[in-house]
This record gives C-alpha cells, structure tokens and sequence, in this order.
C-alpha cells in the first residue's frame, strides 16, 4: 500500500522519510518516551535512520504497520508518532509517543481518534487495541479520552528491554466511533446465565 496522508482540524499525519530522521531521533531522546515505549534505549542515529528510511517504508508497502508522524500543519514541526500494527485480518494494535514540548494539547488523541477512524473504513478493521505497561498513566490518559474501553491486565505480556511486564489492554471499535463493523458483533450478555453443558 501506498503512504496515506491524514489530517485533522490541528495536524497532518504523514509519512516519515529520510528527511525526518534528525527529528526522530532528537525526540526519541526523551527518557520518558524511551522508558515507556519499545523503542532501542539509549536511541541511536542509526536507530532513526533504520526507522525512517526502511522500517516506516517497508512496512507500508508489505501492509504490516502503518506509521505516521504527527505535524503541526506546515508538516515540518514533529509533536509525536503513531502506528497501527495488523495482528490479525481485523485487529490493529495501536502505538504512539508525543514529544516533551507538544504534550498536553490533545494532540496525541486527536491522531488516535482520526488513524483508527481510517482504519475502521479503509482497512476493514473491527478492532483497534491498545496496550501499555502497567503504570504508564499518559498512554492510559490518551486510550481513555479516545473513548477505548479498559479490558484489564495481562500478566506477562509485553517485553521492554529484555524484561517481562505486565499490560494494560483496551479496545475501541467500529461503533464506538457511529461506524458499521465488517463483521456481526454479538457482545457478551450482561446478565449471569447457566453455561450450556
């Protein structure tokens, strides 16, 4: 597939490119962003350069993950990175960081809200997931205002430099959003029934 653009009332979701690399790597400098995401800790150069010149690109083009930048809307000016990696024919997990001078503005939900509302119509998606370390409030923060449903902890779920954690995990799907789902969805009852033996 080819790079798909988006935009909202405040940012342009593009494609990360060559041109790029310099931003990404300042930001990945961060302690918090290397803290709470999968990204290589210490980041180096080359970390970036191997991002944006081949992993963003190649996974596109195979339909694996989609990754955006997050612009101010002349596209030049960096606030985060989001991605929506395919698990499945219709889940994507989502992921994303803001940068240290641009966070608190909304902007990181924003990008959520519009990258799997695409998802949903463009991808046949009929779940986007989210997952974060137990203990990551922002991240947590961000699934919330986006409207994901807490689903809860999974022990052991996530690998974060060389360790096993524990994670958080939420859903949004189609219908959170007033979208059609690909598929029939037949949520469990909420009233206590007998198990059929």
């Amino acid at each position: 597939m080819e790079p798909v653009t988006l935009t909202t009332g405040r940012l342009l979701l593009r494609t990360v490119g060559p041109q790029d690399t310099n931003a990404v790597y300042e930001a990945a400098q961060d302690p918090d962003i290397q803290r709470w995401t999968t990204i290589p800790s210490p980041y180096l150069r080359e970390h970036a350069e191997s991002f944006t010149e081949q992993l963003v690109p190649d996974s596109w083009a195979n339909g694996s993950m989609f990754t955006w930048g997050l612009f101010l809307p002349e596209g030049q000016e960096l606030v985060g990175m989001l991605g929506l990696t395919m698990r499945s024919l219709s889940v994507a997990e989502i992921g994303f960081w803001g940068t240290k001078e641009h966070r608190g503005n909304g902007y990181i939900t924003e990008a959520v809200l519009t990258a799997s509302r695409w998802a949903f119509v463009h991808l046949s998606i009929d779940r986007v997931e989210w997952r974060a370390e137990v203990g990551n409030k922002p991240s947590r923060a961000v699934a919330e205002r986006a409207g994901f449903t807490l689903e809860g902890t999974l022990r052991s779920a996530i690998v974060h430099q060389g360790v096993r954690r524990d994670c958080w995990v939420g859903s949004l799907l189609p219908s959170d959003l007033g979208l059609p789902s690909m598929a029939p969805y037949l949520p469990a009852r909420t009233s206590p029934s007998r198990p059929v033996a």
